[in-house]
């Protein structure tokens, strides 16, 4: 089975979508990236990184605004899901990886593994 990739934003990519890469890394359903909005990301955005995704968790509402905004063609239809994670923790924040399993594992509960 192929694995399902999976894009994370947060503004800077240096916090929240870091922190989700590193987390779902190692789960063999998943290919992921993480990727910041910002023009000071750490890894901006591109169109390219929009097509790759099967699906697409956003921090904030602003910032699925942005996306749906600037990048709708390269989005199309692929899902986009809001985590409502607020810019509050840092890099593997024990609080932030909790919130972060809670709200985005159960998308995948339902995919089998080879």
């Amino acid at each position: 089975m192929p694995r399902i990739n999976t894009l994370f934003v947060c503004s800077r990519n240096q916090w929240r979508s870091p922190t989700a890469e590193r987390v779902f890394r190692d789960d063999p359903r998943l290919s992921v990236r993480s990727r910041g909005l910002s023009p000071r990301s750490a890894r901006q955005l591109i169109n390219d990184d929009l097509i790759w995704a099967d699906i697409v968790f956003v921090m904030e509402t602003k910032h699925r605004a942005r996306i749906t905004g600037q990048y709708r063609e390269a989005l199309g239809c692929t899902p986009l899901h809001v985590l409502d994670i607020p810019d509050d923790y840092q890099f593997m924040d024990p609080e932030l990886v909790e919130l972060l399993q809670d709200r985005i594992g159960w998308h995948f509960r339902d995919v089998e593994t080879e």
